[in-house]
């Protein structure tokens, strides 16, 4: 049975993260409204959301435990066992699936030995399929730590989880380079990222997503494909510039190591 209440932080941790979600809190009207950043930040902290996490929640916003462990259980982002540094989610909904979701998803779980929801031995990856990614234009997607890895194989698919355990330099197709789970729980809960252009870097809808745009504008399907497929190139072009300059680091700018921890 686990011990009742749940453990408090030590009195330092506790400080630092009342200093936080205290800033929180001040962004709304409502208190209560703050319980959703409030959980990313002491997702940041563990890098999951723990009892003593939920405890902390409840008495910042005087809720019950229960009213907060009902929203942390109700909502996927928020994890409830340790995780890996790189949460690679890939999905399996209808259309990433026929165009090569589950055939992806299968052979990571070969590859790195896990299974739906577990985290590899060395503590870098845990693998999860997901429903959606919101991105059917770029089917099959992967996500790593919720930024898009857009039109995936088996191979590139494989490639990428091996370049995270490896400390490799990585670069989503349409976003800021990787930081881990627990540095994007801290710009979850609303804190700026302070990395060096990672801002400029966070990029907008892919050529893709923009065609019916286009479309609607008055464009004719030739001018809206050719426009796309420049933007295409464009993008392609700074993704190859940016995986080469790219390191995993911290919001706060500090640099990982080889071994990207």
């Amino acid at each position: 049975m686990p011990q009742l209440p749940a453990p408090d932080y030590p009195a330092e941790v506790r400080a630092r993260l009342e200093a936080d979600g205290k800033e929180i809190i001040a962004r709304y009207p409502d208190s209560r409204s703050a319980l959703l950043p409030l959980l990313h930040l002491v997702q940041a902290e563990e890098g999951y959301v723990t009892r003593t996490g939920m405890r902390f929640c409840a008495e910042l916003l005087g809720l019950t435990t229960a009213e907060v462990t009902a929203v942390a259980t109700f909502y996927t982002m928020y994890r409830r066992k340790p995780s890996g540094d790189y949460q690679v989610g890939v999905c399996t909904n209808t259309l990433c699936a026929v165009m090569g979701g589950d055939a992806i998803f299968e052979t990571l779980k070969e590859h790195l030995g896990v299974e739906n929801d577990q985290t590899t031995e060395d503590g870098k990856v845990t693998l999860e399929h997901i429903e959606c990614n919101a991105a059917c234009d770029f089917a099959p997607v992967v996500m790593v730590n919720w930024e898009f890895f857009d039109n995936q194989t088996p191979e590139s698919a494989t490639a990428l989880v091996d370049d995270l355990r490896a400390g490799r330099p990585v670069s989503p197709t349409r976003g800021a380079r990787l930081c881990t789970f627990k540095d994007t729980a801290r710009i979850l809960a609303g804190f700026p990222d302070e990395r060096p252009g990672a801002v400029a870097e966070s990029g907008g809808a892919g050529p893709a997503s923009l065609v019916g745009l286009r479309l609607a504008k008055g464009e004719t399907p030739q001018q809206a494909t050719r426009q796309a497929a420049r933007q295409a190139t464009r993008q392609a072009q700074q993704q190859e510039q940016q995986q080469s300059q790219a390191r995993v680091v911290s919001p706060r700018g500090e640099a990982a190591s080889e071994e990207g921890e």
